[in-house]
């Protein structure tokens, strides 16, 4: 399968130069899933999906096209390369479209990184984790009802080729099981939730732990109330940490800081955040949620600090915004099959600290522990940070009754600067981040 692919790709490229082409790319991703739905004891529903995609991007001169099909018959492919040549020569110049520079292409045998396994999860099983997820969730007391558990199973494969050098291949698979609860009645119900997901079979957490911690977390919500404003300590739980290093990634991705829309613009090589904290970007995890063999380009990809001991070293970039920034790409581009490359992170993560979750907010005497954020209320350009937010609060170190109905509010500048992580770094998401404090917040509540 992969070497006729890859043959299939390089045989793409190779009839795009032929027909007036300067440069091109072609990109393939098989991909197949299927997944359960399992609410308030009845399966709710079944889904499968499988798809065959196939992307050209055309290069001629300033100007550059994609287009995408699903059809892999020989006559479909002739048109697509003769679709995307023309559309190639009737767009608009684009000055910095191009393949990436041929030196930092990936060379050489591909990392074995173990992404994929080839369980077969069937409709069955996923069912049976479903429902065992939902029935530990409906187990614990103070849960009056569910709002539904699911089971997936998925794999994929991405084949690359360009039309100067490179070609790769590989395979990966992830599997999940998650459950959400409702606490309560009337006007007085929460709602939380819990999953779990792998890159093996193997790895995945119980569905029966999946459905007692989104209960137990949903009923440790009742009963909130509205603590009083002011600026004070604010500490995020690790799941709500984590959207804190994606406003970082927003704010250092190659395309904004090109346009002059991140408020990181003119600081690289300066601090940004508290000497001691470090930001790392690791494509090259074994069996990580997000890792890749090489990037959306064809470029050979390593582990980076994103930013080390607090000062911000790298851009997010990839061939494009490279060569508009006037840098070497940083292997962080991304690709779908019907546009040009994009930008994304790998598994970013931010490294651990020293003190336990107990031991940084010991000295807090009033402060807020948030576990849910809402909202989007975040601006790029400024860094102006403002956000719902529900938790519990903080009371002479130790965490006291449950708030909601709170906005937080600062600079993500200013918050930067004051971030202190913990030592609880745990791999569970994409994005991963120890719980961290930051203080001198500005809480809006009753």
């Amino acid at each position: 399968m992969a070497d006729s692919t890859l043959d299939l790709l390089s045989d793409l490229v190779s009839k795009a130069v032929k027909a007036g082409a300067d440069g091109a790319d072609a990109v393939a991703v098989d991909a197949r899933s299927r997944g359960v739905s399992w609410r308030e004891g009845k399966l709710e529903d079944v889904e499968g999906s499988e798809g065959q995609d196939i992307g050209l991007r055309v290069i001629i001169g300033h100007k550059q096209a994609s287009v995408s099909t699903s059809d892999r018959r020989a006559d479909s492919l002739r048109d697509l390369v003769e679709r995307t040549v023309a559309m190639a020569k009737a767009v608009p110049d684009d000055d910095y479209c191009g393949l990436a520079p041929q030196n930092k292409l990936h060379k050489g045998p591909l990392a074995d990184l173990d992404l994929y396994d080839d369980t077969d999860v069937s409709a069955e099983k996923l069912t049976e984790l479903a429902r065992e997820a939902e029935d530990a969730t409906r187990a614990v007391e103070g849960v009056t009802n569910s709002a539904g558990a699911g089971a997936s199973a998925a794999s994929w494969a991405i084949t690359l080729a360009t039309s100067h050098g490179f070609s790769g291949h590989y395979q990966g698979s992830s599997f999940s099981v998650s459950s959400s609860a409702i606490a309560g009645e009337g006007t007085g119900m929460e709602r939380d939730y819990e999953f779990t997901s792998a890159r093996h079979f193997g790895d995945l957490e119980s569905a029966g732990w999946v459905g007692r911690e989104a209960g137990e977390r949903a009923v440790r919500r009742l009963g909130p109330v509205r603590m009083p404003s002011g600026k004070l300590p604010v500490v995020f739980a690790p799941r709500a940490a984590n959207s804190i290093l994606g406003h970082l990634a927003g704010a250092i991705n190659g395309a904004s800081v090109a346009r002059g829309s991140s408020f990181l613009k003119d600081k690289m090589g300066e601090q940004i955040l508290a000497p001691g904290v470090t930001i790392s970007d690791d494509p090259l995890r074994r069996r990580g949620l997000q890792s890749k063999l090489f990037d959306g380009e064809g470029v050979r990809v390593s582990k980076q600090n994103l930013v080390e001991n607090g000062v911000l070293k790298s851009w997010l970039l990839n061939a494009a915004t490279a060569k508009q920034l006037g840098l070497d790409v940083t292997g962080h581009a991304s690709r779908g099959t019907s546009s040009p490359p994009g930008i994304t992170t790998s598994n970013l993560y931010m490294n651990a600290g020293e003190m336990s979750p107990e031991d940084l907010m010991a000295d807090i005497k009033d402060g807020l522990y948030v576990t849910e954020l809402i909202g989007m209320g975040v601006n790029g350009v400024t860094g102006d940070y403002s956000r719902g937010a529900a938790g519990f609060r903080i009371k002479n170190g130790q965490l006291c009754g449950p708030v909601s109905e709170i906005t937080i509010a600062s600079n993500l500048k200013e918050m930067f600067r004051h971030l202190v992580p913990a030592s609880d770094l745990e791999f569970r998401y994409g994005t991963n981040s120890p719980t961290i404090r930051i203080d001198g917040m500005m809480i809006a509540g009753a």
